[in-house]
């Protein structure tokens, strides 16, 4: 995993690059409107073609003095219905963009929702966010700007030389000689752009990852006096963007003056060869006016050329960022795997010689080592020992964002390993240490785990917590605001609203980390209350500093260096535990510790 991760990382610093092939199926999310576009594309070639023929037969219609009759009309009407096509060319490409735009966002947004906890624990969320903003916005560009209208690009272009290729032969070697230089200086440079562009949203990723960091911490950042350092360092990163697209713009402006060149060239080349032609006699004027109209027709599908490989070069390292992310295997299991049924008479949860290291780019940091405990069904087993024994981890593994890396984690009498992970977190209730609020409202939240939840329940469920007055603070009742990670709660009230939508879940087992940490001893005495009725008939697991809370529960698990170091009821671990004894005595519920 280590290694994997590495490997990217590796390759990210240089940019990562997809190819045209792994482009193509993003591109065609409506066939139907694709479709469309190409006929207009293909339509639209033929009125362009028929403008400079209608206009030399005019031309030469005049020198002969003949009658006009019914042709400028035509011509204007061509003009025009061309025009009207033109247009709504462009609004279905316009919409197709935001189709690709849409399925690339969704693709990737169920990617990242997806990848294991590690690949969250390695990556910075600035950068992911600015993979599904800006790279995702690139992609319609493709699309935007000349890929589709170079289908229609390229009829023109052939209809034109074969056109050109009647009238003067001579002419058109002078003009494809020309412009084939250009076009090979092109294609030298445009390889330069893909890399380019790559490391500019490389860049980009990364400031939105620094103020990302700034944004969330403001308040300690603030509080730290560190405000002016942080917008220095957000400002080198702005710089760093700045200077990454500053490239990209030198090197995609080398495109213009190479084409526009080759443009002026062939225009020059045309018009002195030509006029000495129409001086000998070799070809008539109208025919000159034809090729200098038909060059022109030929320069622009050229030009959308020119625009469609430069799209392209800037979408490809704009892709390779997003299929580096899509590329990554998703925690859900690549086997069909059976739905977890806890068998009646086992254990609800089992530790069977666990060992667990985290992933790391350097070396693996062991958290645990062979733990084993087991937990009967309908019981409360608590979780105690200094920071840093590895209690939170039991939890992690427990709801499977881990595997051990040793030994089996039991739910049901079931290895995690070998059930699905949704029917596994389906049982598991879990309010995490830090009790995250999500952004949004009390009604939002508390739904989180049980979406068909009525409003009675979820006051009731509040009310059980002693939330209930957060309601009546508000007119907007349920709908009240929490604000950006439940900013507006305080760190009490953040907690009994994670235990709150825990409990509306009412899953059979229960895991509680750290559930009392910031509550005072008034709404710690009621949530224990409100806890001692929701544990009723479940499995409750519980982390807790606190052992007033836990001294009544039917086993309590004391951890220490991730190792397991006595197991017992809170009487007799004071008898049989140093550790707990210790612990106990700090907290005055027992004895002063012997030596």
């Amino acid at each position: 995993m280590s290694e994997r991760r590495g490997m990217l990382r590796r390759r990210g610093d240089d940019g990562p690059r997809a190819s045209v092939g792994e482009l193509l199926p993003y591109l065609f999310p409506k066939k139907g409107l694709l479709a469309g576009a190409i006929a207009l594309s293909v339509l639209g070639a033929g009125f362009a073609l028929a403008q400079p023929l209608m206009a030399q037969e005019l031309i030469a219609r005049v020198e002969q003095s003949r009658a006009l009759e019914w042709l400028p009309w035509l011509l204007l009407a061509v003009v025009v219905i061309g025009a009207i096509v033109d247009g709504f060319q462009h609004f279905l490409l316009q919409v197709l963009g935001e189709h690709v735009v849409l399925r690339t966002r969704r693709t990737l947004v169920a990617s990242m929702l997806r990848l294991p906890i590690a690949e969250f624990d390695a990556r910075r969320v600035g950068d992911l966010v600015s993979r599904v903003g800006s790279d995702t916005t690139l992609l319609r560009a493709v699309l935007t700007q000349g890929l589709v209208e170079s289908i229609g690009g390229v009829l023109t272009l052939v209809g034109a030389v074969i056109a050109m290729l009647i009238i003067d032969p001579l002419l058109l070697g002078l003009t494809v000689l020309v412009l084939a230089v250009a076009i090979g200086a092109m294609l030298v440079v445009m390889p330069l752009l893909t890399r380019a562009s790559g490391a500019a949203q490389e860049q980009v990723g990364h400031l939105t990852s620094a103020l990302e960091r700034a944004i969330s911490a403001v308040r300690t950042v603030r509080a730290a006096g560190a405000t002016a350092r942080e917008v220095d360092a957000i400002g080198d990163r702005a710089g760093d963007a700045f200077r990454a697209g500053v490239r990209v713009a030198r090197i995609s402006a080398l495109v213009v003056p190479i084409f526009g060149i080759a443009v002026q060239l062939a225009f020059l080349v045309v018009l002195g060869v030509g006029g000495l032609r129409v001086a000998t006699g070799e070809i008539a004027i109208s025919q000159l006016v034809g090729f200098l109209l038909f060059l022109f027709l030929m320069i622009m599908p050229l030009g959308q050329l020119a625009g469609a490989i430069s799209a392209v070069s800037v979408a490809l390292g704009a892709l390779g960022r997003i299929q580096e992310i899509v590329r990554l295997p998703s925690e859900s299991d690549a086997d069909a795997r059976v739905a977890l049924e806890p068998r009646p008479g086992a254990p609800m949860v089992a530790f069977e010689g666990v060992t667990f290291a985290y992933p790391s780019a350097d070396e693996p940091r062991t958290v645990l080592e062979d733990v084993s405990f087991e937990v009967p069904a309908g019981s409360r087993t608590a979780l105690v020992g200094p920071s840093g024994a590895g209690k939170s981890t039991t939890f992690a593994l427990v709801e499977r964002f881990y595997d051990a890396t040793a030994g089996r984690v039991i739910v049901g009498g079931s290895d995690v390993r070998d059930v699905d992970r949704e029917s596994l977190r389906s049982l598991i209730g879990y309010v995490e240490q830090d009790a995250p609020a999500l952004a949004g409202s009390l009604r939002e939240n508390l739904r989180l785990g049980a979406p068909d939840a009525t409003d009675e329940r979820l006051l009731e469920a509040l009310d059980a917590v002693n939330l209930g007055d957060l309601v009546g603070r508000s007119p907007r009742g349920l709908d009240t605001e929490v604000g950006e990670a439940g900013v507006l709660l305080s760190g009490g009230e953040r907690q009994r609203l994670a235990i709150a939508r825990a409990l509306l879940a009412a899953t059979p087992v229960l895991l509680l980390d750290e559930s009392t940490a910031n509550l005072d001893a008034r709404n710690e005495a009621s949530l224990k209350a409100a806890l001692d009725v929701a544990s009723e008939g479940r499995t409750t697991l519980v982390i807790a500093h606190r052992l007033a809370t836990v001294v009544d529960a039917d086993q309590i698990v004391v951890l220490d260096g991730g190792r397991v170091l006595a197991r017992g009821t809170h009487e007799e671990l004071l008898d049989a535990s140093p550790l707990y004894r210790e612990l106990a005595a700090h907290q005055l519920l027992a004895p002063a510790a012997l030596d």
